[in-house]
């Protein structure tokens, strides 16, 4: 979803000729990639695309290569013989090939990207609002924000938040401001995905894989139960649903881990987990909200402000993730009666365990942020809410007795996408 949009965009303002291969829709053009000679491969290509290949100034991509997977193989090939001329290989579900490939994997020949959606400064950048891209990447907690600058960057924000991060999506609000017309894109990337699923994945009915779906953006923070999804199904056949849901990058679990020193993912209990979509974007389609006016569009927004902001700030912190890691999200939950607590996401900076509160509006309860930083003695917390970006020292005793005293760093959702920066500054 926006690969295909992202590389010929990328062709395009690297000035590079474009060389394109869509073994979907050209299916006899992987006969070609079984020979190992890369100039021999370009050669032929040059004459059945019927175009000139400069390997100096031209961009070979190789798009839904799952249909050729042993074109993978072969890549070293162009890694060794033609170092010169970058190669992107794209594809739908690529990871399905990938999980199960039989052929010899070109280790130490292929960089790996995780492409997530656009964070909201790329929205900006997209937008045109280089300048307030700049002014967040320069932002110093403990800096005095100026309201209107505050307030244009919350507008742009709600934007994004219905909008999405997927290219496409952007480029289209960007050329028109139509939000039909991102309704129409959101609905096309969504039935892309429906359609591969019955390619990919003929084991599993297309309804439960489709139920699945509907039911994450109604179940965004809450712990998931295979229960609240369809009471018919058996929650070993809803898992597999979901295992092929996450396997697509459609959604992402967010796993309960017990946070009590890093790795984060060393005492993760896989039982426990919520579920996030893709891309804001696409929650607002699925939930329709894109059908509506501006005005009940912002009382849809309002009423489920709570699982959409837990939505978005997910995303933005896949998205701060470098792009050779594959971005992997925690949260601490504890289910003991009488004591219940939770935190929306849990965050590895450096040696140090972060939690972090996510606040739909300006204000909420930190209850379980106090006990939390009690019981774990940490030094640094973030909560993300909709007002600008302060810094305080918490002294208080919780309920139960213990001490919370911990440096608390306020976000606006603006500037999720610099928290490490911002932390590393705070620390």
């Amino acid at each position: 979803m926006g690969k295909t949009w992202t590389v010929r965009a990328l062709a395009a303002s690297a000035g590079l000729h474009l060389v394109e291969v869509n073994f979907e829709r050209y299916p006899e053009l992987a006969e070609l990639f079984l020979e190992k000679s890369p100039e021999k491969v370009l050669s032929t290509l040059e004459r059945v695309k019927g175009e000139r290949i400069d390997k100096a100034t031209s961009l070979l991509f190789l798009d839904e290569i799952q249909k050729a997977p042993h074109a993978f193989a072969n890549l070293r090939w162009f890694h060794e013989e033609c170092p010169e001329l970058p190669v992107v290989a794209t594809g739908s579900l690529l990871d399905f090939v990938l999980k199960e490939h039989e052929f010899s994997m070109p280790v130490g020949r292929i960089s790996y990207l995780f492409m997530e959606p656009m964070s909201f400064k790329e929205f900006l950048q997209a937008s045109g609002d280089d300048m307030l891209a700049e002014y967040l990447e320069q932002f110093a907690i403990g800096s005095e924000m100026a309201a209107p600058v505050h307030e244009r960057l919350m507008a742009s924000f709600r934007d994004y938040l219905v909008v999405g991060g997927m290219p496409a999506a952007v480029s289209e609000w960007v050329t028109t401001k139509s939000p039909m017309a991102v309704a129409e894109v959101h609905q096309d990337l969504i039935n892309t995905f429906m359609d591969d699923f019955s390619k990919y994945a003929g084991r599993i009915p297309s309804q439960r894989l489709r139920n699945v779906v509907m039911a994450v953006p109604r179940l965004l923070g809450q712990k998931f139960k295979f229960s609240n999804v369809d009471r018919d199904e058996t929650a070993k056949a809803m898992r597999r649903a979901l295992d092929l849901l996450c396997t697509a990058r459609l959604c992402h679990r967010i796993v309960h881990s017990s946070a009590r020193g890093v790795p984060l993912a060393a005492q993760e209990n896989e039982k426990m987990f919520k579920v996030m979509l893709l891309d804001s974007g696409l929650v607002a389609a699925l939930q329709g909200v894109v059908l509506k006016t501006e005005q009940e569009l912002r009382e849809i927004i309002r009423v489920n402000e709570g699982g959409i902001s837990e939505q978005v700030v997910g995303q933005l912190l896949r998205a701060g993730t470098a792009k050779f890691i594959d971005p992997h999200l925690h949260y601490y939950v504890r289910e003991q009666r009488g004591s219940e607590s939770e935190i929306d996401y849990l965050l590895q900076h450096r040696t140090n365990v972060v939690p972090i509160e996510v606040k739909s509006g300006a204000t909420g309860s930190l209850k379980s942020l106090h006990q939390f930083m009690a019981d774990r003695e940490l030094a640094i917390a973030v909560r993300v809410n909709s007002e600008r970006a302060t810094v305080t020292h918490v002294d208080m005793l919780t309920p139960v007795g213990s001490r919370a005293r911990y440096k608390l760093v306020s976000i606006p959702f603006y500037l999720v996408s610099e928290i490490e920066r911002l932390l590393t500054a705070a620390i």
